[in-house]
C-alpha cells in the first residue's frame, strides 16, 4: 500500500464526507437565508453574530467533511481532533451565532412559518430541553464522556457498529452543544447557571482533559482494541498515533476550555461590581431618605 501523508487529511473529497458535513451545509444555509431576509427587510442581525455562526460550521465541515473522516478509522489522532472540534472548538462559535433569536426574529408568523414557530418554542418550553440543560448535566457530560468512552474502550465497541463513527460523530456533536450551551450560548435558557457550576465544568473538563492526554502521551501499547496494530499505510507506530493524539488534547483541546475560563471568572468579578455598585447605590438612596426624614421630623419640632 502507498505511504500516506499528513496533506492527505485535508483534502476535499465528496465521497470521504460524512452525512454531518451535508447537515452543516444545510444549517449554514438555513442561517444565512433567516440572516439576509431579515436585512432585505431592513430589520436589524448582527453581522459578529453571522460570522460567528458562519465560522462554527466551517470547522463542523472541517472535521466531518475533509479526506480526514475517510481515515479517523485508521488514526486515533484524527478521530481525537473529530471529537475536540465537534465538542469544544465548534459549539462556542454556533451558540455564540444565535441561532435561537434568529430563528424567532427571521421566521414568519403566518403559512408554513407558523408550525415551525410552534415546535419550536413546545421544544424549547419542553421537560427534556430543562433536563438537557440543566447545570447538572452539563457536569455529568463532562465527567463521563471522556473516561466512559476510552479508558472502558466503549470507542472500540462504537466503531464495530454498523454506522458506528457516524453514531459518535453524533453523539460528539450533540454532547458538545449541550455542555457548550451553559457557558456560551447568547439565546436564553430555560436556567442560566450560576458562574460556580460554570467554573466548575471547566475546570473538571480541563483536569479530565489533561489526565487523558498524559495517558496518551505515555502509553507505548495500544490502547483500543480498534487500533490494535500499527497504522502502516502512515509509516507510524500505534504508539506515535496516541502520542499525537495526547497532544491535540493538550493545545488544541485545552486552550478553548483555558479561554472560557479566563472569560467566565471575568464575567463572575464584572457581575460582582455591577451588583455591588447597586447595593452601594441603594444605601445611598436610603440614607438620603432617612436623613431627609430625620430633617423634616426635627425642623417641625424646632
Amino acid at each position: 500500500m502507498a505511504s500516506l501523508e499528513l496533506g492527505d487529511l485535508f483534502q476535499f473529497d465528496l465521497r470521504s464526507m460524512s452525512p454531518l458535513a451535508w447537515l452543516a451545509v444545510v444549517c449554514l444555509s438555513i442561517y444565512l437565508t433567516g440572516a439576509i431576509s431579515l436585512w432585505v427587510r431592513g430589520k436589524r442581525w448582527g453581522v459578529g453574530s453571522t460570522l460567528l455562526f458562519t465560522v462554527g460550521c466551517l470547522l463542523w465541515f472541517a472535521a466531518t467533511g475533509l479526506r480526514a473522516n475517510a481515515y479517523a478509522e485508521e488514526l486515533v489522532s484524527v478521530l481525537l481532533f473529530q471529537q475536540i472540534t465537534l465538542m469544544v472548538v465548534a459549539p462556542p462559535f454556533l451558540l455564540m451565532g444565535s441561532p435561537g433569536r434568529l430563528l424567532l426574529r427571521a421566521t414568519p408568523r403566518r403559512g408554513l412559518g407558523r408550525p415551525v414557530m410552534r415546535a419550536a418554542l413546545s421544544a424549547y418550553r419542553s421537560r427534556t430541553a430543562q433536563v438537557l440543560l440543566h447545570p447538572a448535566t452539563v457536569i455529568v457530560i463532562a465527567v463521563v464522556a471522556f473516561p466512559t468512552l476510552y479508558f472502558t474502550d466503549t470507542l472500540s465497541w462504537f466503531l464495530e457498529l454498523p454506522s458506528g463513527h457516524l453514531i459518535l460523530l453524533t453523539l460528539f456533536l450533540a454532547f458538545g452543544m449541550i455542555g457548550g450551551a451553559p457557558l456560551w450560548s447568547l439565546d436564553p435558557l430555560p436556567r442560566a447557571p450560576s458562574f460556580v457550576v460554570r467554573i466548575v465544568d471547566v475546570l473538571l473538563e480541563i483536569q479530565i482533559h489533561a489526565i487523558f492526554g498524559l495517558v496518551l502521551l505515555r502509553s507505548t501499547e495500544p490502547m483500543f482494541r480498534w487500533y490494535a496494530t500499527d497504522p502502516e499505510a502512515w509509516g507510524i507506530s500505534r504508539a506515535l498515533d496516541q502520542a499525537i493524539a495526547g497532544g491535540l488534547i493538550w493545545s488544541y483541546g485545552e486552550l478553548p476550555l483555558i479561554i472560557v475560563l479566563i472569560v467566565t471568572i471575568s464575567k463572575w468579578r464584572t457581575s460582582d461590581l455591577r451588583q455591588a455598585k447597586r447595593r452601594e447605590a441603594q444605601e445611598d438612596a436610603e440614607l438620603d431618605a432617612y436623613n431627609a426624614y430625620l430633617a423634616a421630623k426635627f425642623g417641625k419640632e424646632q
